[in-house]
């Protein structure tokens, strides 16, 4: 695994951001673990989640792109602080964009913050967690409605793997069947499990032999095959 995945997995549950127990998800599935990107809330806490970031979607993406596009509203600091780290670690400038959730009629108007998306445009989207897909379905529109725009991935900070809206694959893997663009992860749960079961993270082991088997029986009941 490389360096900074291994990093981002102990900054997520030293930021408070993945916690282990048990949980009650949106989907009404009971889960025995859950993340909130909400948690991050601190400056030093977002300039390192912003290269974490910058470093997955390099090492995935490269810098064959303009926009990164983050969906309102967690995707509106994600995309900003990503942009800044991606020119500091690599020198390019990508510029950022975002969607009002209401379109603005006044001053600065339409329904777009920060940058325009134009004629010619490689977009990545970034967001926190994919569980279903849903976010995408009103993404895309959004993004391919201001012009000739190619969208050349997505990247979360955190891959489920869990079955999406059709119940058969892993919601990233819907995503590339689906709109025809790959959708990549910082890291996947099989990594966090497989760097924090029974390794000691500052100290105390994050996931036990007990908690393993309850992560082990989630995934037989709702993991992507």
């Amino acid at each position: 695994m490389e360096a900074y995945k291994s990093e981002f997995i102990e900054f997520m549950v030293e930021s408070d951001v993945l916690k282990f127990g048990e949980f009650t998800l949106k989907s009404g599935r009971k889960s025995p673990f859950f993340m909130n990107a909400g948690a991050y809330v601190t400056g030093t806490q977002l300039m390192k989640l912003g290269e974490y970031y910058a470093k997955a979607i390099h090492e995935n993406f490269g810098d064959d792109f303009d926009v990164l596009f983050g969906p309102a509203y967690k995707g509106i600091p994600l995309s900003v602080v990503t942009t800044i780290a991606y020119a500091k670690l690599y020198g390019k400038d990508i510029r950022y964009c975002s969607n009002r959730k209401e379109v603005k009629d006044h001053g600065d108007t339409g329904i777009l913050l920060g940058s325009d998306i134009k004629d010619g445009d490689r977009v990545v989207i970034i967001e926190d967690v994919t569980t279903s897909g849903k976010s995408i379905e009103e993404t895309f529109p959004i993004i391919m409605a201001q012009g000739d725009v190619e969208i050349k991935g997505l990247m979360v900070s955190l891959n489920r793997m869990e079955v999406g809206l059709g119940g058969k694959v892993g919601a990233l893997d819907e995503i590339r069947e689906k709109y025809g663009f790959d959708a990549k992860a910082i890291v996947t749960m099989d990594e966090v499990v497989e760097h924090l079961h029974n390794k000691p993270c500052k100290g105390k082991v994050i996931i036990d032999d007990t908690l393993k088997a309850a992560i082990d029986t989630y995934y037989e009941k709702y993991g992507a095959k």
